[in-house]
């Protein structure tokens, strides 16, 4: 089980610290955005290229953002009735909806590669007055899902043990704060306020 534990710590970690860096991009588009503005109404001087600049970073910020969110376990999910199950049942139920999400993720990678690659070779550009490469920022895509796909593989192995073994839910953690999501963070600190 250590060299399990590793791969989940190791892939759940890397899209944390990823995600975490990826979120400083929000810093840069809102000061590109401002930028804009007081060149365009202070100066009378509008530029040309910050606009579809903050565009690009935000094309990467979303994107990127997959595995984070699916490492905290932040990606909607309809649980009406998968709440009211034991941790192996629900482990159980997981493993066999993995199935669609291997469909998706693996056409996913097949086509957002494929349209990266295409954009590298054409050399693809926004043919806007600024005219930027749009292949740099397309080349995030197969990045991203790749991050994506690691984390959905190591959540698969993790919901494997669990419904072969229930003690491993407890024993196979994240490596993000004692393996708790976002939901369950947002919901000590509401409680934590309360107090």
């Amino acid at each position: 089980m250590s060299f399990l534990q590793t791969l989940i710590n190791g892939v759940t970690r890397l899209n944390d610290f990823l995600g975490r860096w990826i979120a400083h991009l929000i810093f840069a588009m809102t000061a590109l955005l401002l930028f804009e503005v007081i060149c365009r109404y202070l100066f009378d001087a509008p530029t040309v290229w910050t606009t579809e600049f903050a565009q690009f970073l935000f094309a990467i910020y979303s994107i990127m953002a997959g595995g984070y969110v699916m490492a905290h376990r932040g990606h909607v999910n309809v649980d009406l009735l998968y709440s009211h199950f034991s941790p192996r049942v629900q482990a159980v139920i997981d493993v066999f909806t993995s199935v669609v999400f291997y469909i998706f993720i693996l056409a996913f990678l097949y086509f957002g590669t494929s349209m990266a690659w295409e954009s590298f070779q054409g050399q693809e550009t926004t043919y806007s007055a600024w005219n930027p490469p749009v292949w740099p920022v397309k080349a995030f895509i197969p990045l991203a899902v790749t991050l994506v796909l690691l984390q959905g593989t190591v959540k698969l192995l993790r919901d494997i043990a669990v419904a072969i073994n229930p003690r491993y839910a407890d024993v196979l953690k994240d490596g993000l704060d004692d393996g708790e999501g976002v939901a369950d963070n947002i919901e000590a600190d509401v409680k934590e306020q309360h107090r």
